[in-house]
C-alpha cells in the first residue's frame, strides 16, 4: 500500500468565510484514496519491528514516569485524532462539496461557520499542549523543567475560552438535521456524500464527524476527573485542574440533552442509508434501542437476519445480494400490542424467543443466553414505553415502511432471494472490500452479535488514541502503530500525521486479556486481543497506558444485559465465543 497523501496545506486553508479557500487550497480527493479502502483486519507488514523496539527502550528510561504525565500524554494523543476527524469536514469534505459545487450557500454557511471557529481554536489548543509535553519532557530548557510538570493550567485557560464556543455547539443540532434534509432533496448533494463516505479520509459514517466536538468535552471532563483523582489536593495542580473540570462540566450539563438527541438522530440517519425498503426512518419521536443478529425460524429453518428494535416498532433484514453492502428489510412489526416469551422447550432450539404481534409471529434465536436476555429484556422495556406513548406511533409506521404485502408467501419468494447471503455470512469481515463495512450494523451481522443504543454512548466515553507496538501471534517482530479506538473498532496508522488509516479491526466478540506463559510474551505491558483462532499482541508503554488500553476496550466490547447478574458465570463468558 502506498505511503499516505501529504496533507493539504492548512495554513493556506482561510477560515473567514465558509467559502473562503485560497487558490493555492487543492485537495485531491481521488490521491485520498477512492480506490482501495482501509482494510478491516491489519496486514502490514512488520519489518523493522525490531530496530523500533530498541529505539523504544532507549526512549522509555529517559521520560519522565509520573502517572500525570501518562493523563497528560493522553490528552495529546487524543486531540491530535480529534483534530484529524474535525479535517474530515472542514478540508475535506469542504473541498469535495465546492469541487462539484453541490450544496447551497445557506447550507454551506450553517455547516462551516459553525465548525471552523471550534477547529481554528482546537489547532492552537493542541499546539500548545505539545509545547508543554515537550518541556515536561525535558526536551528544551531542562533546567526550569519543573515549573512545566503539571497541565491545569494550559486546560483551564483553554476549558474557560472554550466555553465561548457553546453557542457554536448549541447549533450542530440544526446543522445535522439541514445536511440530512438536503441530501434527501439534492441528488447531487446525496451523490457527492455517498461518493465522500467511500473516501479512505471519511473511516466512519460523515455525519458521526458532526458529534465529536460535543462528545470531546465529555471526554475533557473524563480525563480531568483522572487528574483531579490522581493529584493530592495540596499539589500544585490540583487547583488548576479541578476549575478546568468545574468549567467543562458547566459545559456538559448544559450539552448532555442535546448530546443525546444528536446521538439519536445520527444512528437514524445512519441506518437509513444502509437499509433499503425504509422512507422516513428519522421520524419525530422515534428513538433506536438495538441492533443486531438473530436467527429466524422459518420454513426451511434458521435464517440469519438483522433486527432492528426501535421506540415504535422492530424491523427485520436480510443482507442485500446488491453488493451495495445495504440490508433489505423483510417485515416490521409495531410494538403496540406486541409479547414476547421464551420457548426453548416449545422449538427445542436453544435460546430461542417468540414475538407476538397483531400481523404475525415469528420465532427467533440469539448465538447465546446472554444476547437472548439482552434481547427479550429491551423488547419488553420497548413495549412497555410503546403502551404508554400516544397512538400516533401507528401513524408514523405507516407513513415510513414502504408498501410491501405481509403475506406469507411473500416471506418465503423473500427468503429464497437471499439464499446465496446465508453462505457469504460465513466468509469473515476481512473480506470485506468495501470500508463502510465498518458501520456496527456489517460487524454484528458477521460476528453474529448485537448493540445497543446505550453500548453507543458507553463507546463513545471510551475512546483512545496512542502509538502501541503491535505483534501477530506467530511473527517475531514489533511493529510501531500509531492506533484509534473509536465505535467498537480500532483504526491502523503508521503515524499520527496520516490522514487516514491504512488498516482498522472491528473489536465486537472480541475477548482482551493479558498473555498466558503459553504466549510466550517475555515484555511487560502486554495485552492480547483474540476472536476464536483470530490473536493480536500490543505493547504499550507504561503501566497506565496499558491498563487505559485494557479498559476502554473491555468497557467498549462488553456490554452484559442489566439481568445478567442472575445468568450463571459461564453464561457470562460464553458471548465472547
Amino acid at each position: 500500500m502506498g505511503l499516505p497523501v501529504e496533507h493539504p496545506q492548512l495554513s493556506s486553508l482561510v477560515l473567514k468565510s465558509p467559502l473562503g479557500l485560497n487558490p493555492a487550497f487543492q485537495v485531491n480527493l481521488n490521491a485520498a484514496g477512492q480506490g482501495s479502502s482501509p482494510l478491516l483486519s491489519p496486514v502490514l507488514s512488520d519489518a523493522g519491528g525490531a530496530r523500533m523496539e530498541e529505539d523504544d527502550e532507549m526512549k522509555r528510561k529517559r521520560y519522565p514516569t509520573d502517572k500525570a504525565y501518562f493523563i497528560a500524554k493522553e490528552i495529546l494523543a487524543t486531540e491530535r485524532t480529534y483534530l484529524k476527524d474535525l479535517e474530515v469536514i472542514t478540508v475535506w469534505f469542504r473541498s469535495a462539496v465546492i469541487k462539484e459545487n453541490a450544496m447551497p450557500e445557506g447550507l454551506m454557511t450553517l455547516l462551516f461557520s459553525n465548525i471552523d471557529p471550534i477547529y481554528e481554536f482546537h489547532r492552537g489548543f493542541l499546539k500548545e499542549i505539545e509545547q508543554r509535553l515537550s518541556l515536561w519532557e525535558g526536551k528544551t530548557n531542562a533546567h526550569v523543567k519543573g515549573d512545566y510538570q503539571r497541565i491545569g493550567d494550559v486546560m483551564l485557560r483553554n476549558m474557560h475560552t472554550l466555553k465561548e464556543f457553546t453557542s457554536y455547539l448549541q447549533k450542530h443540532d440544526e446543522v445535522l438535521t439541514e445536511l440530512e434534509k438536503a441530501t434527501k432533496r439534492l441528488k447531487k448533494l446525496e451523490a457527492v456524500y455517498k461518493e465522500f463516505e467511500l473516501q479512505k479520509v471519511c473511516y466512519l459514517p460523515l455525519n458521526t464527524f458532526l458529534l465529536k466536538p460535543i462528545q470531546r468535552l465529555m471526554h475533557y471532563k473524563l480525563i480531568l476527573g483522572r487528574l483531579c483523582k490522581h493529584y493530592t489536593a495540596e499539589h500544585r495542580d490540583f487547583a488548576d485542574c479541578r476549575n478546568a473540570l468545574k468549567e467543562v462540566t458547566e459545559m456538559t450539563s448544559r450539552l448532555q440533552h442535546s448530546l443525546i438527541r444528536l446521538e439519536n438522530f445520527q444512528k437514524l440517519t445512519e441506518l437509513q442509508h444502509d437499509l433499503i425498503g425504509i422512507d422516513n426512518l428519522t421520524a419525530p419521536g422515534r428513538e433506536f434501542i438495538r441492533e443486531g443478529c438473530l436467527y429466524k425460524l422459518t420454513k426451511k429453518g434458521l435464517q440469519q437476519r438483522m433486527f432492528f428494535l426501535f421506540s415504535d416498532m422492530l424491523l427485520y433484514t436480510s443482507k442485500g445480494v446488491t453488493g451495495t453492502n445495504q440490508f433489505k428489510i423483510h417485515g416490521h412489526l409495531p410494538l403496540h400490542g406486541m409479547l414476547v416469551e421464551e420457548s426453548e422447550n416449545e422449538w427445542a432450539v436453544p435460546h430461542c424467543f417468540t414475538i407476538y404481534s397483531a400481523q404475525k409471529t415469528i420465532v427467533v434465536a440469539a448465538s447465546t443466553r446472554l444476547e437472548m436476555a439482552k434481547w427479550m429484556e429491551d423488547l419488553n422495556m420497548a413495549i412497555e414505553m410503546a403502551k404508554k406513548s400516544t397512538e400516533k406511533s401507528d401513524t408514523l409506521l405507516e407513513n415510513s415502511v414502504c408498501n410491501r404485502s405481509n403475506r406469507s408467501s411473500d416471506e418465503v419468494s423473500l427468503e429464497q432471494e437471499s439464499e446465496d447471503d446465508i453462505h457469504s455470512s460465513r466468509s469473515s469481515l476481512d473480506r470485506q472490500s468495501h470500508h463502510r463495512a465498518n458501520t456496527t450494523m456489517h460487524v454484528c451481522w458477521y460476528r453474529n452479535t448485537s448493540v445497543s443504543m446505550t453500548d453507543h454512548s458507553v463507546a463513545v466515553e471510551n475512546q483512545l488514541s496512542g502509538y502501541l507496538l503491535r505483534k501477530f501471534k506467530n511473527s517475531n517482530g514489533w511493529q510501531k502503530l500509531w492506533v484509534v479506538f473509536t465505535n467498537f473498532c480500532l483504526f491502523f496508522y503508521k503515524t499520527h500525521q496520516d490522514d487516514y488509516p491504512l488498516a482498522s479491526l472491528p473489536l465486537l466478540g472480541y475477548a482482551v486479556s493479558s498473555p498466558v506463559e503459553a504466549d510466550g510474551i517475555q515484555k511487560d505491558y502486554v495485552f492480547k486481543l483474540q476472536f476464536k483462532s483470530h490473536v493480536y499482541f500490543f505493547r504499550a508503554e507504561s503501566k497506565y497506558t496499558f491498563e487505559r488500553w485494557m479498559e476502554v476496550i473491555k468497557r467498549a466490547t462488553s456490554s452484559p444485559a442489566r439481568s445478567s447478574l442472575l445468568l450463571p458465570k459461564d453464561e457470562k463468558d460464553s458471548h465472547t465465543d
